[in-house]
């Protein structure tokens, strides 16, 4: 099962990070490219523990719908959410927060698997977690460019 480990060093308040990170609109935001949309569940604001959202998107050349929920929160400093209902076999995302002098340290943990046996961990292997891993980058960068200007007000607003 593929584990993806992300270090982003964001020069922003932590508790400015850890909301953009938990946002609906900026989740929305950051994956413009794939036209994701969240459609049901918590459709925007900021989720919390328990919530559940499904989002809609095109990946890799097919309209796919994922449900996750948050299982985990410590504010400021840890949320998870994990997979209810989705292609993956398995999927759960710890995002870490750490506050440091210039701003904030912020850690993704991405683990995932398919269901289709051996052909499922070729095809992780292959591609999918370079894919994933290359979402979870845009994800962070965007994240990034919003907490270290004024446009984090828009979307916690």
């Amino acid at each position: 099962m593929p584990t993806i480990h992300l270090t982003t060093v964001i020069h922003a308040p932590i508790e400015r990070v850890f909301d953009l990170s938990r946002s609906v609109t900026m989740h929305k935001k950051s994956m413009q490219h794939n036209g994701e949309e969240a459609v049901r569940g918590r459709t925007s604001g900021l989720m919390e523990l328990n919530e559940t959202v499904t989002w809609r998107a095109k990946h890799i050349r097919k309209v796919r719908e994922l449900t996750t929920k948050i299982t985990a929160m410590q504010r400021s400093h840890f949320f998870a959410d994990e997979m209810t209902e989705g292609d993956f076999k398995f999927l759960k995302h710890e995002h870490h927060f750490k506050a440091i002098e210039n701003g904030t340290i912020m850690i993704d943990l991405f683990e995932f698997g398919t269901p289709y046996g051996r052909m499922g961990r070729w095809f992780e292997k292959l591609y999918l977690a370079r894919y994933m891993k290359n979402l979870l980058k845009a994800r962070n960068k965007a994240i990034k460019e919003y907490a270290e200007s004024d446009k984090w007000r828009v979307v916690l607003s």
